[in-house]
């Protein structure tokens, strides 16, 4: 019979936090942090527009709250690895579409 622990397989990015003697005390709160500061990024690249103070303020809010429930599903699923894709794939995108953009004004304006 196989002996069943009580142990969770943790993400690797949470195992990483929790083994780590100066980040264990506050593991939770670190990979909060990092979920809400990718989740910022991945929005104001993808998904921002000119918004008024309060409507900003309160997508802020609700991100804030969103990220609370990412951190839990963190704990079990790739959720800072896959928030840190696409912020680097829309990195990327804005990139190409600012040289691209430059490259038509060159292009108009010659």
């Amino acid at each position: 019979m196989g002996s069943a622990e009580g142990s969770v397989k943790l993400s690797g990015y949470a195992q990483f936090l929790f083994d780590h003697s100066w980040t264990s005390h506050y593991a939770m709160f670190y990979l909060y942090l990092t979920i809400v500061f990718l989740s910022i990024i991945v929005y104001k690249l993808g998904f921002a527009k000119k918004l008024p103070m309060i409507k900003s303020i309160i997508i802020y809010f609700m991100l804030l709250i969103g990220c609370l429930i990412l951190a839990v599903l963190s704990l079990q699923l790739p959720i800072v690895g896959a928030l840190f894709i696409a912020a680097i794939v829309l990195v990327i995108y804005k990139l190409r579409l600012k040289s691209t953009k430059k490259k038509e004004q060159s292009s108009k304006g010659a």
